[in-house]
């Protein structure tokens, strides 16, 4: 008899688990099912709630005790540190969550990576990092009193005769300043879309400072912004801010290229771009670190190594920044980032987003409007897509249908999924040439005469030839964590691949997804027709 659970993965993080063949017969066989679904790694064990004791939470050592709607909770045994556990944002989950689950993941790489979102700062590493994305509504900071005592004038006089202010220079500057520096906890360089975000936050609290015969109301605020915010980056930058100063470098080197293309900046939400050093860092001090998580390596010390990898962020993200090194020179110097688990802790430290649990969560939450639109597909790209989903039909695995999804994703938006995924057999004698001429992609190989519900020998990740991972068990998985190195080594998306890394990006992650180009925006409007 098919059941439904709902398990608890962290704080303000759950998700259903269908079972079509009925709640598994053993504990082992439900966590190994829960590790399937939702590509978990590593030991833990399940508690569930028990009616006896007022729906507390206990150690689960019978799945008899538990049935069709219940809830389980993951708990990662604490001496396991090299358990990769899924972190969804809170409202990609809508069954929400027991905030007494804090506790169960404090060993967990995403709450160890972030802090909860007040803060900015990650404790152990002592560097100011900041711990949120762009807001979706932009809050204002708290003016100076002199500040404020004008605007509640002003609003006063504006809700009793509609009277709009005309603010003094004076007053407009601080306006202004006060804004950037709320600005910069978030973002450098705010696009287009930002500034108009803070603008209508500004005039939406404050309606004096409405602007007459302007359509938004806030035109001139924005643009002023814009000016402001130029001239704050370059007085951080005079004092040496590590995500400006990689730019002025140009200035020293006698660079004649200043075109905009060439600014080093973050071009895909990151938020974490160029941090500076924790505080009572240096170069030669991070360097000894770096040293120092070589011999983990070797060890094979988890905690060491998260830790060193943790602490040395700031020093890593400056060093592929500012130097681009290649590929083989940064496996040499950084080993233990081509794992993939460290894969996902450096995307959270980059975008503060999970990675590999919301690219599922929202993979499979979007699936079923996703087939809709693609079975309405036509022409040639349509008959390819169905003959993609057919696989579906030989083997209705969640892996199989998600790697199915994406494939036929690149075809929709008019792309080759060929150029992503590289499929050969073990046997082929022109796999390895092939491979090291291979730029960027996933590679999957398959046992000589495989059957459609096989799995694969091996899924890896090709980076400038370099097979940089191995052992990923399914495309799907190696289609995120391929998103994750690419954020991680600062690559730019393959020209040929652009609206595919685009949709996964601003629809599946959710990150700058306020501004699309028209293919990738038609496609998301479907998915909620």
């Amino acid at each position: 008899m098919a059941a439904t659970i709902r398990v608890v993965l962290g704080v303000n993080d759950a998700s259903k688990l269908a079972l079509p063949t009925g709640i598994p017969g053993s504990v082992a066989d439900l966590k190994e099912e829960i590790k399937r679904h939702f590509g978990l790694s590593g030991n833990f064990r399940l508690q569930y709630r028990d009616t006896e004791f007022d729906n507390e939470f206990v150690n689960l050592s019978c799945t008899s005790d538990i049935k069709d709607k219940s809830t389980v909770k993951i708990i990662y045994l604490t001496n396991d540190t090299n358990a990769s556990l899924p972190h969804h944002e809170p409202t990609a989950s809508p069954q929400g969550v027991d905030n007494t689950s804090l506790s169960s993941f404090s060993s967990t790489s995403d709450t160890d990576i972030l802090s909860s979102p007040g803060s900015s700062a990650s404790a152990s590493s002592g560097s100011s990092l900041r711990s949120q994305p762009w807001p979706h509504t932009f809050p204002l900071p708290q003016f100076n009193y002199e500040v404020d005592v004008q605007l509640e004038q002003a609003n006063l006089a504006f809700h009793n005769s509609g009277t709009l202010l005309c603010p003094s220079t004076k007053l407009k500057s601080a306006i202004l300043e006060s804004l950037a520096s709320e600005i910069i906890k978030y973002k450098m360089y705010p696009s287009s879309a930002d500034l108009d975000d803070v603008s209508q936050a500004l005039i939406t609290k404050h309606p004096c400072l409405k602007e007459q015969g302007s359509v938004s109301g806030y035109y001139g605020w924005k643009i002023s912004l814009k000016y402001k915010m130029a001239n704050y980056r370059t007085r951080l930058r005079g004092i040496g801010c590590p995500e400006l100063s990689i730019n002025a470098m140009k200035e020293k080197d006698g660079s004649l290229n200043h075109s905009p293309n060439q600014v080093k900046k973050p071009r895909k939400a990151e938020v974490n771009y160029c941090p500076g050093y924790p505080a009572g860092e240096s170069k030669e001090s991070l360097e000894a670190e770096r040293q120092a998580l070589l011999v983990e390596v070797k060890k094979k010390n988890q905690e060491q190594i998260k830790n060193k990898m943790e602490r040395t962020f700031a020093y890593r993200r400056q060093e592929i920044i500012q130097d681009m090194p290649f590929i083989t020179e940064l496996r040499s110097r950084w080993p233990a980032l081509f794992s993939e688990r460290e894969v996902d802790a450096e995307f959270a430290r980059i975008t503060t987003v999970p990675l590999r649990s919301t690219f599922m969560f929202q993979l499979d939450r979007h699936t079923d409007n996703l087939l809709k639109v693609f079975r309405k597909k036509g022409g040639a790209a349509g008959q390819k897509i169905k003959v993609i989903l057919a696989a579906m039909d030989k083997d209705p695995s969640i892996e199989k249908r998600r790697d199915c999804v994406l494939k036929a994703v690149s075809v929709y938006l008019n792309e080759d999924p060929q150029h992503l995924i590289k499929e050969y057999m073990d046997l082929d004698p022109g796999a390895k040439k092939d491979m090291e001429e291979t730029m960027m992609g996933v590679y999957v190989i398959w046992h000589e005469g495989a059957e459609d519900t096989d799995q694969a020998e091996d899924v890896g990740i090709i980076i400038e030839g370099v097979e940089v991972l191995q052992g990923l068990r399914y495309f799907a998985n190696g289609c995120a964590l391929l998103l994750g190195l690419i954020y991680s080594l600062n690559l730019s998306y393959p020209k040929d691949l652009r609206y595919t890394f685009e949709f996964v990006q601003k629809v599946l992650l959710d990150l700058d997804g306020n501004r699309m180009s028209a293919k990738v925006q038609v496609l998301k409007n479907r998915l909620h027709e």
